[in-house]
């Protein structure tokens, strides 16, 4: 029951928090886009203090020292709204996602999105939509952005397996740059029903880049299965009640 209640909890106050800051930060979608990229940290700083302070989650990232120098396209496990967060944190300016075009429609949130220059994909479209995607995500390289994908294309469940969409192997081969997996357990605290109100340490781990040229079916073999070994090694972790491992990478902090 109070796992329940401390759930609820904090479900309220990222709610609650979240409006106001979207409410107060509205006259920001006029000014440039690095101001927009202050709301996006600000906005995360204060998710994850309150995930903190109020869920009792403890926030770990380990395997910064992976990342290599320059923009990257990091591939991650989607398990949680979380994850759609944590991003903004990684690097600056904050990276920019690959993301749903119906999410455009969600009032003051979608506008954000747009004006912070994220790319929005229709799957429904044809080859033509993908290409003004793929040249939109060439153009946010160019400004010295990151990009962040989810290559199952939707949050998945821990302990399941979802296919990896054959599309990320065409934005790997057209983009040309480094890819760095990235392992979490978020959905053990936040899954896509909402906070569990569990205790315990989040973690999210950067893991080996994989080098842009290889074939497509060669990729996708690699990326899936570095990135469920590793997920289901942080799962596992986790569940098994290890103590938490700081790894500060290049001065970077293990914890959030």
């Amino acid at each position: 029951m109070f796992r329940k209640i401390r759930g609820a909890a904090y479900l309220a106050a990222f709610y609650l928090w979240t409006g106001v800051l979207a409410v107060l930060a509205l006259p920001v979608l006029v000014l440039p886009r690095r101001a927009i990229f202050a709301i996006q940290v600000l906005w995360a700083r204060g998710v994850f203090f309150l995930l903190r302070w109020i869920g009792g989650v403890r926030q770990e990232i380990t395997g910064w020292e992976r990342i290599p120098e320059g923009p990257v396209l990091f591939a991650s496990k989607h398990q949680s709204a979380w994850d759609t967060i944590v991003f903004f944190l990684v690097r600056r300016p904050p990276p920019t996602f690959f993301f749903k075009k119906e999410l455009l429609q969600i009032p003051i949130y979608g506008r954000f999105c747009l004006r912070s220059g994220m790319v929005p994909v229709d799957r429904a479209a044809g080859a033509r939509a993908m290409r003004s995607v793929l040249a939109m995500a060439a153009e946010r390289l160019k400004e010295g952005r990151s990009l962040v994908l989810f290559p199952e294309g939707t949050r998945v469940p821990v302990g399941r397996k979802a296919r990896y969409q054959p599309g990320v192997a065409g934005i790997y081969k057209y983009l040309d740059v480094p890819v760095v997996p990235v392992a979490l357990n978020s959905g053990l605290f936040w899954p896509k029903a909402g906070p569990t109100g569990r205790t315990g340490t989040l973690r999210m781990e950067f893991l080996d880049p994989i080098p842009p040229g290889l074939e497509k079916d060669e990729f996708l073999a690699r990326l899936s299965d570095v990135l469920e070994t590793a997920t289901a090694r942080l799962v596992a972790q986790e569940e098994q009640g290890s103590p938490p491992r700081i790894d500060t990478g290049d001065g970077a902090p293990g914890g959030l």
